[in-house]
């Protein structure tokens, strides 16, 4: 007699005709674009990436609804805690047209822990926020392999994050990233701008390309000269062109942070978007600026591509790119030595680029003298 009613009762005691149920069968999550399944797949893949990064203060579980650290047990004692978010901006169509995902995890965790490292800080655990048109769950797997080997690398632990299918907002093939980082330093030990004196040296340590900043025009550039991103880099005949550009960010975290805890870094400056002028600026007190000398480092090949078949003018180039320089790092004269020994045991290539002498009048608060070779 029961199969025979046209309605059910649920568990909870709503009663669904029949008929209508039939008719509205068609519109599920899926059909709207959004696949469960796909999103389990995803978090299935991943879960044993991101235990990878385990750090102490972190055991990393994925799924949960939040994320604990436990300061102490990471060795803090008065912490003060810093937070940086960012992005990976247009390269990542390029990531797109050429299907490879894995450096772009790499570019998010590093503009987001170089940050971090800036203030003096230790990153301490990430997030990553995934939004796409339709989930793959392969490409997203390349990506947090790179998020997670990034992580790593910086020391800090991917604590979860979130994976937004959003069809109509995106399309099938896009996806956008975001990064988050939370870092800690003693209190009375961070970075700050009353630590640099007139003197001061200012070393330069060199990026891996272009990093993050400036697809907008890169990708200008390239359509411009109507190139493919599968012809053979200009600039690099054993690679295509998406794969020069696709260079990831260079991670400073553990050099910058071996400085730090030696004692003998005033400042840092991490060169983004705005080029090295306008971040170096953002560091220097008020009575104080930065005199650089442009010819004592090498500008890598890609930005003299850029800038000359480009067409770019110089002041769009030193505020659009980092032109060679990831890191700017000041130093005190008599540790200099010092200084570039521990810079370079870590991986990094240094330039002594500069000093730090009193300002003036209207001087300039970084002024760029010399010929950089564009």
């Amino acid at each position: 007699m029961f199969r025979k009613r046209c309605s059910s009762i649920l568990g909870n005691g709503i009663t669904i005709n029949k008929d209508h149920q039939r008719s509205i069968s068609k519109n599920t999550y899926r059909a709207a674009g959004v696949d469960i399944d796909a999103s389990n797949e995803f978090v299935r893949r991943i879960s044993p990436i991101a235990a990878t990064t385990r750090r102490p203060g972190s055991d990393v579980e994925i799924g949960g609804f939040g994320a604990f650290f436990d300061l102490k047990s990471a060795g803090y004692n008065d912490p003060i805690l810093v937070a940086a978010t960012d992005g990976v901006g247009t390269k990542l169509l390029i990531a797109r047209d050429v299907s490879r995902h894995d450096t772009i995890g790499t570019d998010l965790v590093a503009m987001c822990v170089n940050d971090i490292v800036v203030q003096g800080a230790e990153p301490l655990f990430f997030l990553d926020y995934m939004a796409t048109g339709k989930l793959d769950p392969a490409a997203g797997e390349e990506i947090v392999k790179g998020i997670a080997g990034a992580c790593i690398e910086a020391g800090c632990a991917l604590v979860g994050g979130e994976t937004a299918e959003m069809p109509g907002v995106y399309a099938t093939n896009d996806y956008d990233l975001a990064g988050f980082a939370v870092g800690a330093v003693e209190r009375g030990q961070q970075l700050t701008s009353d630590r640099i004196q007139a003197g001061d040296v200012v070393l330069g340590l060199a990026s891996s390309g272009l990093h993050s900043n400036g697809f907008s025009l890169v990708r200008r550039i390239v359509s411009s000269l109507s190139l493919s991103y599968m012809d053979d880099a200009p600039f690099d005949s054993s690679r295509n062109l998406g794969e020069a550009l696709l260079d990831p960010t260079r991670l400073y975290v553990k050099s910058c942070l071996a400085g730090i805890r030696s004692d003998f870094i005033h400042a840092l400056a991490h060169i983004t978007g705005g080029g090295l002028a306008e971040n170096l600026a953002r560091v220097l007190p008020d009575t104080l600026c930065a005199e650089l000398d442009a010819s004592s480092w090498q500008v890598p090949a890609v930005f003299q591509w850029l800038v000359k078949e480009g067409n770019v003018p110089y002041s769009d180039a030193l505020q659009t790119f980092n032109l060679g320089i990831g890191m700017a790092v000041v130093v005190s004269a008599d540790r200099e030595d010092e200084a570039v020994k521990c810079l370079e045991d870590y991986g990094d290539t240094v330039f002594r680029i500069g000093g730090i002498v009193r300002r003036s009048g209207d001087s300039p608060v970084v002024s760029i003298s010399g010929y950089m070779g564009l």
